[in-house]
This record gives C-alpha cells, structure tokens and sequence, in this order.
C-alpha cells in the first residue's frame, strides 16, 4: 500500500489553523473598507434619526481589515464537516447529497425576488410551483390533499394532531391519550404532550415491531391516535401495518405517520394504503434539501379526505377558467385549524423538493429507495461477524448495530463514534433507538457510491480488530481531528470559546 491509498484509508492531518473568535482580532482603525469622500453635505445622526431607535456603541468591537475577514471565517469553515465534505451516515437523519441543480432553481431571482405581499395575480408561478408539489407529493403517498405549510417534521407532527384533535372534537369526543412505540422518535412524545394528551406507549415485540394484540389491549374510546413510523426506528417494516390500523380505527381513533423514513419506500408503497389518516413528510429529508443545524426545513402534512376541513388556511388551488389555469389561496375552510405559519410555509425549500421531485421523474422516484435499501442492507451484511446485530433479518434504508461484542473489551459506542473520526467519517447517530443498548444508526442514503461503503466497512472491521487487541487506543480518540476528546456535558453546558492568541 503506497502513502495515498494509506491517506485515502484512514483520515488524514492537514493544516487547520487555530482560529480565535473575531473579537480577539484586528487592531485599532483597521477597516475592510475604503470609500471616497463625501461628494453631499455632512448630516449629523441625531438630526436623521432619533435616539431611540439608534443602536448604541458595541464595546470592542473588532476593527479588521478584509483579508482578515475573509480569513477568519474561511478558517472556520474548515471545521465543520459536512455532507459535501464526506459520508454523513446519521441513522434516521437521511443524510443525503444535495444536487446543486435543486440550489440553482431556488436562487433563480424570479423566485428569491418575489414577496409573499405580492398580489395572486403577480404570484402564478409560485402558486402553481406550490399547487404541483402537493399533487406530487399525495400521488407519492396516496393521501388525498396535501398542506405545505409546517415549517419542519416535528412542526408537521404538531399540525397534524391540532388536525386530529379538531376532528374528534367535531365528533362530539376530543379523545385524551396518544399511542406511542417505545422506539418512537422523541419529538412524537413531545408533540403529544404539547397538544394536551397521555402519552401511553407501547412496548415492541422481539422482532423490533409493534404487536397488533399490544394495540387492541390498549385501543379505547378515550384514544385520539396512534402515532408511529414506517419504517420504524430499527429500518423494519412494520409488516402487520393493515391489521394495526383496522384496530384503531374500529375503536374510532385515528393513525398518524411519521413521514421521516419515507426514502425507504417511495414507489415501493402509498402510505395512504395502509389505513394512515395523516402525516407528514420531511422535505429536507427525503427530498434532498440540505439541513441540520437548525434548519431550514419543511414538513408538509398529508390528510384524508376526513380530514381535509381541517387543514391550514389558506389552501393553494386552482380555478379552471376558459383560457387558462388561475392559482389562488382558498381561505374559506370553516373547520380549518387556522394558519400555523407566517405567509405559506418555507418557500425556497419547497422549490428545491420540486426541483428533486422533477428532476428524478416518475421512473426514478423507485430507484431511489431501491439503493438506498440496497446500500443499508449491504452494510448491515459485511459487518454481521464485526458487530452485534439485535433484530435478525434484512432491514430498508438503515441498519442497526451495537457495542455488544466490543463492550466486552471496555470499548463503547461513543467510543467507536469518536474513533471512526480519525478514518476520515463522521459518525452515525449513537444510542437511539433507546430500546437498543449501546446502537449504532447507520443509514447511507441513495446518494453513496460503493467505493464509500467499502471505505466505511473497512474502518469500521479496524475499529472492532482494534477494539478486542489494543482497547486502551480509544481513549484519546480522535487525535486527528481539530478538537479531540470533549468532556461533552462540560462543552455542552460551559462551552468556551475564547483562548489567548499565544496558545
């Protein structure tokens, strides 16, 4: 093996530069700019605006000149790691290349120049771009009308359970308990708590999936919804989904999906088949729009028909009319739970999902979940001898593994989350599902190559050698990186940021 494949193997240390915060730079009347003099009388401040609303001296403020500027904030780019840096295997997450094409289109002025006061009438093209994408997105899931609005997935959960909670309500019965899996993600108790019902949850079974017995020993007249994910937490197929929601909807309540692993299976099934009554999608998830970080997102919810008086005002429609198509927002919707957005949602993710959506066209939309199925399961195979597996059997779009065999060394998953950094990957989500202890999410999305997989397998088969012969290496692990080792609850809670030029 010669110095670069041995480089391609494992990470690498370059030169990163220790970077302070901009405060501790610059010297005084140091300025990145230099205009020339005033070719119009002088004006005195207090003359043009008053004091109040004048913002008021910053104590040392950096005084810097461009070039340190610029070096400044490129140097702390070089920190950050993200998915146009390498394999961002975070389970659950779908953390999937994002094609500039789809960013082209969504900083086309015609879209980033518009205004959401603007008038319908000068607003066709944004209205229709808006209308187009929620009939793709109820074809793609087999619900019967689509809301853009929700902000985010967990924004998303929220909307569809004020839904849910408005349509028992109608029914004479507002219901008081939703019903949760254990491995539900932890927005799903959050959301329920914050829309005033009993969570009760549900244990899942030995095969990592709900027990139709476990529903109907629960399911009572006083439960709202089921809220759960399919695929679930662990990549399973929740196999007894048909005879889950028959359950729940005998006793009246109604179910609610999780749309975050929807890569898993678009082409593959219609949501809307297996008796779901709402969900929501994650547009940044699963139709390639970069996030993490805080955002932005969006998470659309789609409804039955049931449920459709219920949806966010106003609702984008389209009014036929003898020489062309006009596109409008309905607000008369008397039962609406009302408007849970400013304007109509996040408009330039929404054109980046329709860029992806069109981009891939109807034959390639299957294709998509097809390799990343395929990819998960290939991962979850080469490493079966390396790392414990809790659930038998082939999962979809991510696997999951344990720290079980290499626990026995005193060598945990944080610790294999650490090392895999010093191999040039950023580590997979570590201990959820919490009903797997000591898991490992791995989900390589669509967008990997196999050359990538093979890289990661390989650093990973490494890891569990080093883990049984020499377990006293993991724990300074990574020293490769630019920060190493981290008390994390300290970096959490106290984080400093600042150190003296000198060190």
């Amino acid at each position: 093996m010669d110095d670069c494949e041995a480089d391609n193997k494992v990470g690498a240390s370059g030169l990163v530069f220790n970077e302070p915060v901009i405060f501790d730079l610059g010297s005084k009347n140091r300025k990145a700019y230099s205009l020339p003099p005033l070719d119009v009388p002088e004006k005195d401040i207090d003359d043009l605006i008053s004091s109040c609303h004048r913002r008021g001296e910053i104590k040392g403020f950096p005084e810097v000149s461009e070039v340190g500027i610029v070096r400044h904030f490129t140097r702390l780019s070089q920190w950050n790691f993200s998915i146009d840096h390498g394999f961002y295997p975070l389970g659950s997450c779908t953390m999937k290349y994002n094609p500039k094409v789809n960013e082209d289109i969504a900083q086309n002025p015609a879209f980033t120049s518009s205004h959401p006061y603007q008038p319908e009438g000068l607003s066709q093209g944004n209205l229709q771009l808006m209308f187009e994408l929620a009939q793709d997105l109820e074809e793609i899931s087999g619900m019967d009308k689509v809301s853009l609005q929700p902000a985010a997935g967990a924004h998303g959960e929220l909307t569809g359970l004020m839904m849910i909670r408005a349509y028992h309500q109608s029914q004479g019965n507002p219901r008081k308990k939703i019903l949760l899996p254990d491995s539900a993600h932890g927005t799903n108790p959050a959301t329920s708590t914050l829309s005033g019902y009993e969570v009760v949850t549900l244990k899942s079974n030995d095969q990592g999936l709900l027990d139709p017995e476990a529903i109907t020993n629960a399911m009572d007249e006083n439960v709202a919804a089921l809220m759960l994910t399919n695929p679930n937490t662990l990549g399973l197929f929740e196999k007894d989904i048909l005879e889950i929601t028959e359950i729940v909807h005998k006793k009246g309540g109604l179910v609610y999906l999780d749309g975050a692993n929807l890569n898993a299976i678009l082409g593959m099934c219609q949501i809307g088949s297996m008796g779901v009554d709402v969900m929501h999608f994650n547009l940044h998830k699963t139709f390639s729009t970069p996030h993490g970080g805080g955002g932005p997102g969006a998470g659309p919810v789609g409804v039955k028909k049931e449920l459709i008086p219920f949806l966010p005002l106003p609702m984008v429609e389209k009014e036929a009319e003898k020489e062309d198509d006009r596109y409008f927002l309905n607000y008369n919707h008397p039962q609406s739970i009302g408007k849970i957005k400013g304007f109509y949602g996040n408009f330039s993710i929404l054109v980046r999902a329709y860029s992806y959506i069109k981009t891939l066209g109807k034959e390639n939309i299957k294709r998509v979940s097809e390799i990343a199925v395929l990819n998960a399961n290939y991962i979850r195979s080469q490493l079966s001898k390396d790392f414990h597996q809790p659930y038998n059997g082939s999962t979809l779009h991510e696997c999951v593994l344990s720290d079980k065999f290499q626990s026995k060394f005193g060598v945990s998953t944080l610790d294999i989350a650490k090392a895999l950094i010093d191999y040039g990957f950023h580590p997979p989500t570590i201990y959820f599902p919490l009903i797997v202890k000591g898991a490992l999410m791995i989900e390589p999305t669509e967008t990997e190559a196999l050359i990538t997989l093979d890289k990661f397998i390989d650093a990973m088969k490494d890891i569990s050698r080093r883990a049984e012969e020499d377990p006293g290496s993991f724990s300074h692990s990574p020293i490769k990186s630019k920060v190493s080792r981290l008390d994390e609850t300290r970096a959490a809670r106290k984080p400093k940021v600042r150190w003296k030029l000198e060190e």
